[in-house]
C-alpha cells in the first residue's frame, strides 16, 4: 500500500472521499468481520475474555481510522489517532496468537489473519510516516 492507502491501483487521493475509501480501512474491516465470524465458534467460557478482546481490538482499528480521518485538519491529532489504530492492530495480532495456541483457531486461519494485520499495519505506518499527503491544508 502506498502513502495513499491504495498501492498501485490507480486511485489517487482525489478519489478518496471518506475513510471507507481507504484500502487500509477496507482491509481492516474485512479482517474484523472474519474475526467476528470465526470467534462465534470460540468456547462459551471465553465470551467475556478472549472473544470480547479480539472483537474489540479488531473493530477499534476501523473506529480509530474513522476518527483519524475526521482529524485531518490537525496533523498531530491525525497521527495520534493513526498510532491508536496501529496499537489496536498489533493487539489484535496478540489475540490471534492466543486463539491459535488455545486451539480455538487453526494455524492456517491464524496465519492468514495475522498476515492481513501485517498489511493493515504497513498501510497505517505509511500514513503515519507521510501525514502531509492526508492533512487538510487550511
Amino acid at each position: 500500500m502506498g502513502a495513499r492507502g491504495h498501492g498501485d491501483k490507480g486511485m489517487g487521493k482525489e478519489s478518496i472521499k471518506s475513510h471507507e475509501d481507504l484500502e487500509v480501512y477496507q482491509l481492516a474491516f474485512s479482517a474484523a468481520m472474519k474475526i467476528f465470524e470465526i470467534s462465534k465458534k470460540f468456547p462459551v467460557e471465553e465470551r467475556y475474555s478472549l472473544t470480547d478482546q479480539i472483537r474489540r481490538s479488531s473493530r477499534s482499528v476501523c473506529a480509530n481510522l474513522a476518527e483519524a480521518w475526521r482529524k485531518r485538519r490537525y496533523k498531530a491529532a491525525f497521527v495520534a489517532k493513526l498510532n491508536d489504530c496501529e496499537a489496536e492492530a498489533a493487539e489484535t495480532q496478540v489475540w490471534l496468537k492466543f486463539a491459535v495456541k488455545c486451539n480455538y483457531l487453526d494455524l492456517e486461519q491464524g496465519r492468514e489473519l495475522y498476515g492481513l494485520y501485517n498489511r493493515v499495519l504497513g498501510g497505517l505506518v505509511s500514513m503515519i510516516n507521510n501525514p502531509s499527503v492526508w492533512v487538510i491544508r487550511q
